[in-house]
């Protein structure tokens, strides 16, 4: 193909990448759904765990196959004796999402995908392990204590809240964590989900797409926005100190985290479900002046830029309110969307097709490769010439 025959897209926006049957965004009058269920009818009446059943399974689970889903998934919270022994060598100062990395890659040494038909224990194993694995680090860095990486919660959002705390969590606060899990879980075709089908198609084993996704996710741009949203929140003292600021911060035409999407042009649906959440947690823990922010912030968006809050904007609030650190902030989102990176996997595997794009050539024209003492003598020549020689 031609660079004239060539469709340019920055970014590969609006780029047909291929087929999926997991997840439609933008679906006419609903907006985000996942196998063909509206995102607002999950968070009302789903569990993250059902969701990741429907994402990997393709069908809701029934009563029992959704007791022995998450039967299994308790089962497999163990940590690798030697998966320990690496988390306590890493430094306190480390990135969560870096320790999630590395653990992923360790258990993809202990207990590797040695066929494909293995696929659905690793992705089991892994939305099991995240969590503790995770907070085993947090507390032997932080406080020098090997905890138990096992509870009997039968949520993801239970077992995380109860690690962090070590306590059982309130049930408002694992309902809250549980729906966020839910809205995090899958959408599309992703820049983490895209680089781990990329990773799949070249028939590498699940933990190595797992290890790109996470590494994607990891950027700014992705899922740490949720982490910029929260240091921007935090900058402002009261909703009339958050309108100055913003309004100077877009006169200086700075980026403001938590805002806008590629994909919705109108409103992130998701976060018609979590902006009222944020507020009844709030109300619950006092902070009602950080949600006030929160929608002031939201109002001028709105009136400067006609720019709406995306999904990691209220989750921020969110999880500040259930007291959550926030550098695990995305690697809550890893735990969720782990459960639509495995599902993509699983679907590219299915008909898969090495995924290789062409690109613009935008370099010099040909030309001839001189021997280095050739160009010694170029140089020499320009130089004498008062001429630029390039290479």
């Amino acid at each position: 193909m031609s660079d004239k025959t060539k469709q340019k897209s920055g970014g590969l926006a609006d780029v047909v990448a291929g087929e999926t049957a997991i997840s439609a965004v933008r679906k006419e009058g609903v907006g985000l759904t996942y196998r063909g269920y509206s995102i607002q009818d999950l968070a009302e009446k789903a569990t993250f765990e059902e969701v990741a059943y429907l994402l990997l399974y393709g069908r809701p689970p029934s009563e029992s196959e959704l007791g022995e889903y998450r039967h299994r998934l308790i089962e497999l919270r163990g940590l690798p004796e030697p998966l320990k022994a690496v988390l306590e060598r890493l430094p306190a100062a480390s990135h969560p999402m870096d320790v999630l990395r590395t653990a992923c890659s360790v258990l993809g040494c202990l207990e590797p995908e040695r066929r494909f038909a293995d696929q659905n224990r690793a992705a089991d194993r892994l939305l099991a392990i995240f969590p503790g694995a995770l907070l085993y680090w947090h507390h032997y860095t932080q406080h020098g204590q090997r905890i138990d990486p096992r509870t009997n919660e039968p949520s993801l959002a239970g077992h995380f809240l109860h690690l962090l705390r070590g306590r059982p969590p309130e049930q408002m606060d694992e309902r809250a964590l549980d729906i966020t899990l839910i809205l995090y879980a899958e959408h599309e075709f992703n820049a983490s989900t895209f680089s781990a089908r990329v990773t799949a198609s070249t028939l590498a084993d699940f933990y190595s797409a797992i290890c790109s996704a996470i590494g994607t996710l990891r950027g700014w741009l992705h899922g740490g926005a949720n982490e910029a949203a929260l240091a921007l929140i935090r900058c402002f003292t009261d909703p009339d100190a958050a309108e100055g600021g913003i309004l100077e911060a877009l006169a200086w035409k700075q980026r403001i985290m938590g805002f806008g999407h590629r994909v919705y042009t109108v409103s992130d649906p998701r976060c018609d479900i979590l902006k009222p959440l944020a507020r009844r947690l709030a109300e619950q823990v006092g902070q009602q002046n950080m949600f006030a922010i929160c929608d002031r912030i939201e109002q001028v968006m709105w009136r400067e830029k006609r720019l709406f809050p995306n999904v990691d904007f209220y989750t921020a609030a969110v999880y500040d309110c259930l007291g959550i650190p926030k550098p695990m902030f995305t690697p809550l989102f890893a735990f969720a969307r782990t459960a639509g990176w495995s599902a993509h996997i699983f679907e590219q595997r299915a008909n898969n097709k090495l995924i290789r794009p062409a690109a613009f050539y935008v370099g010099p024209e040909p030309q001839p490769f001189l021997p280095a003492d050739a160009r010694d003598v170029d140089v020499e020549l320009g130089v004498i010439a008062g001429q630029h020689v390039s290479f």
